[in-house]
């Protein structure tokens, strides 16, 4: 819920991609059981199922209703971070690799839509990149030139153009890049699942996986909350942030929580395509078809790490403002939400085995392009579990040195230094008195600290603001009514309850504070 007391829902959420699965209970076996529902989850499940794989999809809530859920679902192939940037950290030919894995994985997501006939809105369009608001004309040239340069690199389409449908923007330097795609994520991912259901497939929902064992024979067993057991050959660890690891992984990575707005715009009154601008964080923009004759256009941005602010109404407010000032006829507000991305320090996703193990994978590590990346690991895992080389495997090798993305690794990890050196100062809160329904903070109790907050009902709970995890603090994000962990990005329910992952045990319960706190 946000400070208005609504809540914060993406434009899919109300598509439920499979309403009827099941809990998990019991024992059972597969060839592949894959931990995690979302577009990585499924694309992995769909690719092995279709080599007659026996797979088992497993969730701890909803099938698809993860960050997939919360995205933007911009099919650009174009590096999140910049083509430039990704040349100076891995070099031109891994950035050339990457061009054409994303653009394979789009390519992929269509072959899907086609062939299995998915009513989702698939369509190619343009993107364009425009200068940031307040960048003068040459810099805006010059930013434009690299990024041109760099895309001539790796061999991406990409053309020189002046201007784009935007106030102010008329007759700005900009780069269009053709070709790019958008859908509707989750009508996507129902066709996906259904795919897989269609080739023996299983779905389990709403059952947490607590484990994930890699015996000496090389099998592999996953044990889930309320004591079920699963027993394969392989195990695909696709949850957003990776459960099975505790810090290898996690220290090469960043959450960041971006946000995002959908409003009605009369059709026709910009182009359907892609947008973002140069700015750090960026803003990104694209519209979706409506009913009648009123599309929604979707704006985001205002990016930050996850944990490290509690402002959503502010963000959303800004991004208001800015959209608004370049397209005069936007109307009203329809819904806003927020998510979470994990940023590598060398801006490629880890897809593979999981470092050290031998039949343990992973996907994580989206980049801001979760979508292509999840499409793209379908087809990695699928060719490494079926011990097919694949030419891509080095560029997201989770193992793979990252020495060029030095200054980012100690930038990232500086999160996790702050966050244990908070346990040093004075708490959130002087009071319990001071918390309203839909309000949360930490309260020190003489030498401890204690997690408070009322849910929307008014219901206080009192927790410790320990992440089950790794240790650090958590911190109360009123904008989505949950605990954030700013270290791995591990989210918690009002409760306590694991929403998100890489913790898989709720937050211990805190003593009630002392008569009058």
């Amino acid at each position: 819920m946000n400070a208005r007391g609504e809540q914060t829902r993406s434009l899919w959420m109300k598509i439920d991609v499979y309403p009827d699965a099941p809990k998990f209970l019991g024992k059972k076996s597969c060839d592949t059981v894959i931990i995690g529902s979302g577009i990585a989850g499924l694309s992995v499940a769909y690719e092995l199922s279709s080599t007659g794989h026996k797979v088992i999809v497993i969730d701890r809530g909803a099938i698809a209703g993860g960050m997939t859920s919360r995205t933007t679902a911009h099919l650009a192939p174009i590096c999140d971070d910049g083509l430039s940037a990704l040349i100076n950290l891995r070099g031109e030919e891994t950035a050339r690799l990457f061009q054409e894995s994303q653009e394979a994985a789009v390519a992929r997501i269509q072959q899907n839509v086609e062939e299995l006939a998915i009513d989702c809105n698939f369509r190619r369009l343009d993107a364009f990149l425009f200068p940031a608001m307040g960048v003068g004309l040459e810099e805006a040239r010059d930013q434009r030139k690299q990024e041109f340069d760099a895309a001539r690199k790796v061999r991406a389409a990409a053309e020189l153009v002046t201007g784009v449908p935007l106030k102010g923007f008329e007759t700005a330097p900009v780069l269009r890049y053709p070709n790019q795609a958008t859908f509707h994520p989750l009508r996507y991912l129902r066709g996906l699942a259904t795919a897989i259901r269609d080739k023996g497939g299983r779905m389990f929902a709403n059952s947490p996986v607590i484990s994930v064992e890699e015996l000496r024979e090389g099998r592999v067993l996953v044990s889930t909350v309320n004591g079920g057991v699963i027993e394969a050959a392989s195990a695909v660890v696709a949850t957003n942030s990776p459960i099975n690891d505790r810090f290898q992984l996690h220290t090469k990575m960043s959450p960041y929580r971006t946000y995002a707005m959908a409003f009605t715009l009369p059709r026709g009154d910009i182009p359907d395509a892609l947008f973002w601008d140069t700015g750090d964080p960026y803003h990104y923009v694209r519209m979706d078809p409506g009913p009648g004759s009123v599309d929604y256009l979707i704006a985001g941005g205002a990016d930050h790490k996850s944990g490290e602010a509690d402002d959503g109404d502010v963000r959303f407010e800004a991004i208001e403002a800015w959209i608004r000032a370049l397209v005069p006829a936007l109307g009203n507000e329809v819904t806003r939400w927020s998510g979470q991305v994990l940023d590598t320090i060398d801006y490629c996703a880890f897809i593979g085995l999981n470092p050290g193990s031998k039949s343990v994978y992973v996907v994580t590590g989206d980049s801001g392009q979760g979508m292509t990346h999840g499409a793209l690991s379908g087809m990695l895992l699928k060719d490494l579990i079926v011990g097919k080389e694949n030419p891509l495997a080095a560029v997201y090798e989770p193992s793979r040195k990252m020495s060029s993305g030095v200054v980012n690794y100690v930038r990232e990890n500086l999160s996790a230094v702050k966050n244990l050196a908070g346990y040093l100062l004075p708490g959130e809160l002087k009071s319990l008195k001071e918390l309203v329904p839909g309000q949360g903070g930490i309260l020190r109790e003489g030498i401890h600290k204690i997690a408070a907050c009322r849910d929307r009902s008014g219901k206080l709970h009192l927790l410790s603001p320990v992440c089950t995890h790794s240790g650090c603090e958590v911190v109360w994000n009123s904008t989505e009514q949950c605990w954030d962990c700013s270290c791995h990005g591990s989210h918690f329910a009002p409760d306590g309850t694991v929403l998100n992952g890489p913790a898989v045990a709720p937050l211990e319960p805190a003593g009630r504070p002392a008569e009058g706190k």
